[in-house]
């Protein structure tokens, strides 16, 4: 901006985003009003900014992972593969191809299963094909919801057997052991509070 003037390339994205009458404020001279609106725009532009998810490494790394620090930290930042937690256990795995597939291309998806019962505990692993289509799925299907639920993803250093089964001692996911609230969704209360209230059931 020079002379009091409202650039061409300022005024285009004025005219596009934000007022239909910024151009007549900008030749004018009257670049008040203008400057009032670009940094409207800016301030907004902002705000979407902090509410897109980020596609950045969380501070969380898998305790059971078989190799160094290093090598998972490395195998993170390449990664196509993304965990997905608080997931419903009815959740079937046609939806969640139908919601990662919006992403882009999946090319497996792995269901976490209670390891005693085999069936559904809360969560499961998501491959894409590519690494730009699993940070598509970070910062868009990350925080949405699916059977009323909001889903969490995260970034995975990759699938390998044994994985897909629930490490909590009574098979399902550890926080479904230590759960105080009743989750319709995941099983109803957790394990330790269903086993003491067994007792008053009988």
């Amino acid at each position: 901006m020079e002379g009091g003037f409202i650039s061409e390339q300022y005024l285009e994205i004025l005219e596009k985003v934000m007022h239909p009458t910024v151009r007549a404020y900008g030749t004018a001279r009257t670049t008040s009003r203008a400057l009032q609106v670009f940094q409207k725009v800016q301030h907004t532009a902002t705000e979407m900014s902090m509410m897109t998810p980020s596609i950045d490494l969380s501070s969380y790394r898998d305790q059971h992972f078989k190799g160094s620090r290093a090598d998972q930290e490395r195998m993170l930042h390449l990664s196509t593969t993304l965990y997905v937690g608080n997931l419903s256990f009815y959740t079937t795995e046609e939806q969640l191809y139908e919601l990662f597939g919006r992403a882009g291309d999946v090319k497996k998806i792995v269901m976490g299963l209670d390891k005693f019962k085999k069936t559904p505990c809360g969560f499961c692993f998501v491959e894409y094909f590519t690494r730009d289509d699993a940070e598509m799925c970070m910062r868009f299907i990350n925080g949405t919801r699916l059977d009323d639920r909001i889903v969490r993803t995260d970034w995975d250093a990759g699938f390998v057997e044994g994985r897909q089964y629930g490490r909590g001692k009574s098979g399902g996911q550890v926080r479904d052991e230590y759960r105080t609230d009743y989750d319709s969704g995941r099983g109803g209360y957790g394990k330790i509070v269903q086993q003491k209230m067994l007792p008053k059931l009988t």
